[in-house]
């Protein structure tokens, strides 16, 4: 009966959790770029030269003063240090953190939004269940589903952000588990619907599709498996072992902000979390040029920020590199070789080909996709056949390496 109430409360708290987030990220956002109406890229596009600079460096430079003083005097964990120590969560720490990854993400940088509503939900989902008699592992499923929930709430994914608690944070298919996930995702979109209008990220444009793209799915699986092993790989190498604290965290931020705004000057799909990256792949809005530049810039963009001090969800900027990958084969094909391939369609393949390598789950992976994009819904076996199979190459890599290292060893 506690376990279900606690369910319950997860779920609202998350919500809410996820149109806080919502609101103050898209207030930043159109203060930065000073806009009244549309998307970020709109706002960007309709911004002058000027203050697409100055934006993101002010509000790298206000994010690292956040830090520098915040870490300065309280310990911030990772979500998933927080959530394994069994220990209360630290609510204020979280909290705050999370409120200056908002307002890093809104003025531009190349990062996440979906860390703040996690780390929101699951600190203060952890108060309100706090007075409930709860077991270790329910309390830590509770958490799990929080975090779960407050991805689902701010994309309107509530599969998703279930998967996401269930597969990503707990590691497993248990019906307790997954029961609880799918109830407070569910609630959570529900909640944040008035804030959110339950819009999916990305508008599907009416095409005509076959089902021959399932073979395109396996024949773009090496290519998923490429460029998300790449994006692993540098973000893993750029992140710091141990958070940054000194006062340096203020100009290095500034500085990554510095270039992103240089950068969106001729690119203006690059500053926030990778929505407008997804948005022009989806309708076909890239030009060959760009797709290159933005699949080398995205990834590079996040590590600087990383490396830089800060702290910011990874989903989106994977999903923008994995779709500026498939643009650029999906343009390449078609105008060297007279194609006619599908943009749309290979762009998303690409994206969730690189979030099964970051994520571990190609069937979060390939969901997660539907969800932002809402396509015709026989395209989830689609991206799930493609996140299949580039999970299943990076397993025959890992396994291949492991069966060399212990050659070597003998």
């Amino acid at each position: 009966m506690e376990f279900g109430c606690a369910i319950v409360i997860i779920g609202l708290i998350a919500g809410v959790a996820g149109a806080t987030t919502t609101l103050l990220l898209h207030a930043v956002e159109h203060l930065t770029y000073h806009y009244g109406f549309g998307t970020l890229l709109t706002g960007v596009e309709g911004s002058d030269r000027t203050r697409r600079t100055i934006g993101p460096l002010l509000g790298g430079a206000l994010a690292g003063l956040g830090w520098w003083v915040l870490r300065r005097r309280h310990h911030v964990p990772s979500l998933q240090a927080a959530i394994d120590s069994g220990k209360a969560l630290p609510r204020v720490s979280l909290t705050v953190d999370a409120g200056l990854q908002v307002l890093l993400v809104g003025s531009g940088a190349s990062l996440g939004r979906e860390g703040a509503p996690r780390q929101l939900a699951a600190a203060w989902g952890d108060l309100g269940t706090s007075k409930f008699s709860l077991t270790a592992r329910d309390r830590e499923v509770l958490l799990a589903c929080a975090a779960g929930a407050g991805l689902g709430a701010v994309y309107s994914v509530p599969l998703g952000g279930a998967l996401f608690a269930a597969r990503i944070l707990l590691g497993t298919w248990h019906p307790r588990a997954l029961g609880a996930a799918l109830i407070t995702s569910a609630l959570a979109v529900a909640v944040a619907s008035p804030v959110t209008h339950l819009e999916h990220p990305l508008v599907w444009p009416d095409m005509s599709l076959t089902y021959l793209f399932a073979f395109l799915a396996l024949a773009l699986a090496p290519l998923g498996a490429a460029v998300g092993l790449a994006f692993d790989r540098l973000l893993k190498a750029a992140r710091p072992t141990t958070p940054m604290k000194s006062w340096l965290i203020i100009p290095a931020i500034a500085a990554a902000g510095l270039l992103t705004g240089i950068c969106s000057i001729w690119l203006p799909e690059l500053p926030g979390n990778g929505r407008s990256i997804l948005q022009v792949s989806v309708n076909s809005g890239l030009t060959l040029t760009a797709a290159a530049a933005i699949l080398i810039l995205k990834p590079l963009l996040t590590g600087v920020f990383l490396r830089a001090g800060a702290v910011g969800g990874l989903l989106t900027p994977a999903l923008a590199t994995g779709a500026a990958a498939g643009s650029l084969v999906a343009l390449t094909l078609n105008h060297w070789a007279g194609t006619d391939l599908n943009v749309a369609v290979v762009s998303l393949i690409c994206a969730a080909g690189v979030l099964t390598i970051t994520q571990g789950s190609p069937l979060f992976a390939a969901l997660f996709v539907w969800e932002l994009a809402h396509p015709p819904l026989w395209l989830v076996l689609v991206f799930a056949l493609g996140a299949a199979t580039t999970h299943l190459i990076e397993q025959r890599r890992r396994a291949f390496i492991a069966r060399r290292g212990a050659t070597w060893a003998a």
